[in-house]
């Protein structure tokens, strides 16, 4: 068994592509781009046999259906039946992957639905996907579907951790979807894989003494979450668009269709750096360079649901513009200005 974790730094998530020993592999939690798990699958000479759901993500876009579409079977909880092809599991419910075993563990508490997944070499127990049930340093937070329900999803979290993860021998690795840097975690600490003895000895949260001492400290640690992810869960459960692994290309606007656009309502985005933005720009436009946290400032300020149009220069990458767009559901891709700011000025418009 090997387990490879895929890190998106950007919004702070993992995903894990787990080599099964019979040349066939597992991908858990995986990203909208399927890209890197093909590529790992093609260096190692494995099939991608199975994508595993731990939830229904707030914070991303599943990449289930991609890894579906090219032969792999979803599995997801059967709490949250997605509208889509898909294996759902039920609590305890155990599949035979050759010489190893997965385990569904029904674990609420981050989201109602939520499962964990217990890979078993032979009888031993040997790595949870824990998803957000459990993370390095704390808990994924409960309080994304509405108020009414974080509290009780909160005791829920409690109930996952003590009586379901917790009884799980120290030696386990926890390999969680969540961590340093992503809206869900309430953890801290910049590590992102850990053990079941570690989380039991060292998380702060692990050591309240009742169940309403957890839930005071969990609830009191919430800060803001961007609002696109208010809509991702749905978006998540009918079933994403399907892309491949080439995002589509940008299509190139003159001035002209640049400027009937953005008057029909598009936002602008200037994806150049802070310095360039500052030496000149188009007006109204906004600044939001292309860099690692790109989407989490572009989920911050944007409404997921608007047009946008893009002014870059030649050192953008324009596959990764459109990538890290995709990734949180950002759809409404209307172009770029050819030729950027150069162009809107040459065309006699003030920088």
């Amino acid at each position: 068994m090997e387990i490879l974790p895929i890190v998106d730094e950007g919004l702070g998530n993992s995903s894990y592509v787990v080599g099964l020993g019979d040349g066939s592999a597992m991908v858990i939690d995986p990203f909208r781009d399927p890209s890197p798990y093909f590529a790992i699958a093609s260096e190692r000479g494995w099939r991608l046999r199975f994508a595993a759901e731990t939830h229904l993500h707030a914070d991303f876009v599943s990449g289930s259906r991609e890894l579906g579409a090219e032969g792999a079977q979803i599995l997801a909880s059967a709490g949250a039946p997605v509208e889509f092809g898909a294996r759902l599991l039920e609590d305890n419910e155990e599949m035979h992957l050759g010489g190893l075993t997965l385990r569904a563990l029904a674990t609420p508490g981050h989201t109602p639905e939520h499962l964990a997944y217990l890979l078993l070499d032979g009888v031993s127990p040997v790595a949870l996907f824990s998803g957000g049930t459990l993370i390095v340093g704390g808990v994924a937070r409960p309080d994304l579907l509405s108020p009414e329900l974080t509290e009780p999803l909160a005791r829920a979290a409690y109930r996952s951790v003590r009586k379901r993860i917790l009884a799980l021998p120290d030696g386990v690795g926890l390999y969680p979807t969540h961590g340093a840097g992503s809206f869900c975690s309430t953890g801290g600490g910049g590590e992102r894989t850990s053990t079941i003895g570690a989380e039991r000895a060292a998380s702060p949260l692990l050591q309240a003494e009742s169940e309403d001492a957890f839930v005071q400290q969990l609830l009191g640690g919430l800060g803001s979450f961007p609002p696109y992810f208010l809509q991702l869960r749905e978006v998540n459960q009918a079933g994403p668009r399907l892309y491949g692994q080439r995002p589509p290309a940008l299509a190139q606007l003159t001035v002209a269709q640049f400027d009937a656009v953005t008057a029909a309502g598009a936002e602008v985005i200037d994806v150049r750096s802070i310095d360039e933005f500052s030496s000149g720009h188009v007006p109204e436009s906004l600044s939001i360079a292309l860099r690692p946290q790109f989407a989490t400032w572009l989920g911050w300020l944007v409404d997921r649901k608007r047009p946008i149009v893009f002014v870059a220069d030649e050192g953008v990458d324009r596959s990764q513009l459109v990538r890290s767009c995709l990734r949180i559901g950002f759809e409404r891709l209307t172009g770029e200005l050819t030729g950027g700011a150069a162009a809107w000025s040459a065309a006699g418009r003030q920088l």
